[in-house]
């Protein structure tokens, strides 16, 4: 049977040799305007073709192999796609945009401005990386999701737990909220399945990488177009449906399965779409692995683009999810298992955002509309005992909903050589809050603490809606023959909730940008800037609820009140230096040193912390009381060199040192949660003949602090919270081992008449390396594990004052082997 399946492959391998189809359009960088007469040649090829009056092209008829495209036009850079692979499945449809040159065409020899095209632009000229869906797809260890491929990049870490399977994303030091996010033009605040609100993070990205054209992450130097950011910019950029055939795949792996599809709406092939749906399988594996929760998802994503015009294009987009996290029972009970039952809350939630972006063509540039609308809804329960679900017990019931309704207008124009960008935005928010949550009582004297250790909050949020404004304005030329490079931008934002924040002169952020090409390869960057971030709605959104009051000899209930509307704009002042090396385009090398200088941090009152040492859990950040009044600085250097695909291997090195600090109530600096201080980062691939492919990738993170426990009020409080309570005036005094682990990714495709069959084997920390993580706080369990241990041998107090208290490490290695086949149609 195995021989005739062979033989059945082969012979259909033989016949799918050269019906390989490439197509796409191309477009001016700046205008956005379609360039005909390009020519499109592919290496190692004798076929090429020219751009059409409209800047398309398409070859058919090639050899199925991969192949780096090359696209030149007189009066732009020359540009090349690297590792463009061509199947029997599926055409690629590739977007290119190509930089206009300076270049005279009497000159003999041509003076390029090194600036990486369709990478760093004049606004951003460094701090900039970018991974093409290629590199994503096949990044060992990565599983299809984006969210973990972008920790390849320099200065970008996964949270304090190298080796957990949370997507926090932390950029340079900074905390995991500190980021935005944008899909083609428009921002999706939701990233992750299981988003820890008023943060990031969770454990699986939404992203369809099959709709990835290609990612960028801008770390400084931000585009001023761009609102409520300290730390990063990422823009994933989605493909365009195919509009000459029907096309999609399939996905099927142990923990997933996702179905794509794309092509045209219209038969002249002006109206196209993409459309998935994905099916989480989670739940089964982590039954099978015998662990206590369930999770379990679903979500979806379309794009539909329809050329209205020769100079109007509309698009239209969509992202949503539905998640749903539960627990099941154990074959087998441990601690460490059942600590999971307690600790952990029952998470249900959905989110969706939804787009319409149109683009209207200038004669000197474009103008851009963008409206979108998005909600997260999130709703979490926790008990003593979460699988009993006794409704006196509960000591956290949740539900909130966040919705946001944006509308931002952007004109880019190219004028006599200056590059000019302004725009306006305007955002209607919508908040709803219902909270009954039971605390330690961590503010109170140490003798009322002891009697009283815990005390409960419950309250609806009195903050129904708010608007937010922008503008924004930019302007960049290049002088001494493109050899200098200048940008500045200027920016502002408004609110109409906190106390100072319709006043435009709070949120003033000027940004400067310079680069200069010192050689050929050699070019020197800086940048300064000031960016400004309002607090989550979470914060905006707490309220308190006085106590009863005598008034005519009856208790009345006075209603919640906002206690967080003199919260200010969270600030950051970036200053980065750094020098480019390019060799030629298939080989970068970047050297940089930044300083973030930070201002305005939300500090808990019950805590006495920075906010920005949380968001790294199933919890819920800036649902309290809070003062921003804290300080932070994180600095460092950052080394990254980058191969394209040019003979069969290509490969990624960053390393990034760094720092990371912020302060309490005191305004000492003391190492903040992410400062992990050493990343290290190496992504190695080969493509060997017969479509066999080999990922490597090694990591290494240096260990993160954290926080004792505070033995006295966690033994109180353990049996009603069902977790320890840490010693926040001990904030981050230990610290983790280092931690450093490798993936490996095998792939082998077979190319049928029409279709693509990709087997590949996934395996995550492959050499069973041990992941630290922060001890857990509990109490000492009976060997058969049916119950508590006691001093006394009775049944357990309630305030726990008969307990044994123990912690448990989290060491152990964690390897994940994802095996399954992608086929294409």
């Amino acid at each position: 049977m195995k021989n005739v399946l062979l033989l059945f492959l082969f012979s259909f391998s033989v016949l799918a040799q050269n019906n390989g189809r490439i197509s796409g359009k191309i477009v001016d960088q700046l205008t956005q305007k379609p360039i005909a007469g390009v020519s499109v040649s592919l290496d190692g090829s004798t076929k090429g073709v020219n751009a059409d009056d409209k800047g398309t092209f398409r070859l058919t008829g090639l050899a199925l192999k991969t192949y780096n495209i090359s696209f030149s036009a007189v009066g732009y850079e020359k540009y090349t796609a690297f590792n463009v692979i061509v199947n029997a499945g599926n055409e690629n449809f590739l977007n290119i945009e190509l930089l206009p040159s300076n270049q005279q065409l009497t000159e003999v020899v041509v003076t390029q401005n090194r600036r990486t095209a369709k990478a760093a632009t004049l606004e951003s000229p460094l701090s900039v990386q970018r991974l093409t869906a290629e590199e994503i797809k096949s990044n060992p260890g990565g599983n299809f999701d984006v969210s973990k491929v972008i920790q390849t990049l320099p200065g970008v870490g996964g949270g304090p737990q190298g080796g957990g399977f949370r997507n926090d994303i932390i950029i340079r030091g900074g905390g995991p909220n500190e980021n935005v996010y944008y899909l083609d033009g428009i921002e999706i605040p939701v990233l992750n399945h299981f988003q820890t609100q008023g943060s990031s993070g969770g454990p699986q990205g939404m992203l369809n990488v099959s709709f990835i054209e290609d990612v960028k992450l801008s770390s400084s130097a931000f585009d001023a177009r761009y609102d409520n950011t300290l730390s990063s910019v990422f823009q994933f950029k989605q493909r365009t449906g195919n509009p000459n055939k029907f096309q999609g795949n399939a996905r099927l792996s142990a923990t997933e399965f996702a179905l794509t599809t794309e092509g045209p709406l219209s038969k002249t092939g002006k109206t196209t779409f993409l459309a998935s749906v994905r099916r989480s399988y989670l739940q089964f594996l982590f039954q099978a692995l015998d662990i206590p929760i369930r999770p379990n998802f679903w979500d979806g994503q379309f794009k539909i683009t329809k050329q209205i015009n020769s100079t109007t294009t509309l698009s239209l987009m969509g992202l949503g999810a539905i998640d749903d996290f539960s627990f099941g029972t154990l074959k087998k009970a441990t601690p460490e298992k059942l600590y999971i039952y307690n600790s952990n809350p029952l998470i249900n939630q959905w989110n969706y955002t939804l787009g319409m972006s149109l683009k209207k063509l200038l004669d000197n540039g474009y103008v851009n509309v963008a409206l979108s609308r998005n909600v997260f809804d999130n709703n979490f329960l926790r008990y003593e005992d979460n699988l009993k679900k006794d409704p006196s017990q509960l000591n956290f019931d949740y539900a909130s909903r966040e919705t946001e309704n944006k509308l931002r207008v952007d004109v880019n124009k190219n004028t006599n050589g200056w590059k000019i960008n302004y725009g306006l935005s305007a955002q209607f928010v919508e908040y709803a809050n219902s909270t009954y949550q039971v605390l330690n009582n961590t503010t109170a004297s140490p003798a009322v603490r002891l009697a009283y250790p815990t005390t409960t909050i419950s309250y609806t949020s009195p903050l129904n809606s708010l608007w937010k404004y922008g503008a924004f304005a930019q302007i960049s030329k290049t002088f001494f023959d493109s050899k200098l490079g200048l940008s500045a931008g200027l920016r502002t934002d408004m609110n109409s909730f906190t106390t100072t924040g319709m006043d435009p002169l709070e949120t003033i952020s000027p940004r400067v940008s310079a680069s200069y090409v010192l050689s050929e390869k050699w070019t020197a960057n800086a940048s300064v800037g000031r960016y400004f971030k309002l607090a989550p709605y979470t914060v905006l959104g707490y309220a308190t609820r006085p106590p009863y009051y005598l008034l005519s000899s009856s208790f009345a209930l006075l209603q919640p009140s906002l206690v967080n509307q003199d919260a200010k704009y969270q600030q950051s002042e970036h200053y980065v230096t750094g020098l480019e090396y390019l060799h030629d385009e298939s080989l970068r090398f970047t050297a940089e040193a930044f300083v973030k200088e930070y201002a305005n941090v939300p500090i808990s009152n019950a805590k006495g912390i920075s906010l920005a040492n949380l968001g790294g859990d199933f919890n819920i950040l800036g649902n309290e009381d809070v003062t921003t009044t804290g300080k932070g600085r994180a600095y460092g250097f950052e080394l990254f060199a980058q191969k394209k695909l040019t003979d069969k291997s290509f490969g990624i090195l960053s390393y990034t040192y760094y720092r990371s600090m912020y302060s309490g109530f005191d305004g000492n600096l003391i190492a903040s949660s992410w400062d992990n201080q050493h990343l290290l980062s190496v992504t190695w691939g080969y493509k060997f003949p017969r479509n066999w492919e080999l990922g490597l990738r090694f990591r290494y993170q240096g260990g993160a602090p954290y926080t004792p426990y505070d033995e006295t009020t966690s033994k109180s409080s353990y049996l009603t919270l069902g977790q320890g309570t840490f010693d926040y005036s001990r904030l981050n005094t230990q610290r983790l081992p280092n931690f450093h682990s490798s993936d490996v990714r095998i792939d082998k495709k077979y190319n049928l008449k029409k279709t693509t069959i990709d087997l590949f084997l996934d395996v995550t920390n492959w050499y069973i390396a041990v992941n630290p993580g922060i001890p857990t706080y509990t109490f000492k369990r009976l060997e058969d594990n049916s119950a508590f241990a006691t001093t006394n041998g009775l049944p357990i107090a309630k305030d726990g004052s008969n307990a044994i208290p123990t912690q448990f490490l989290n060491d152990r290695a964690q390897v994940t082997p994802t095996i399954g086949f992608i086929v294409e149609f």
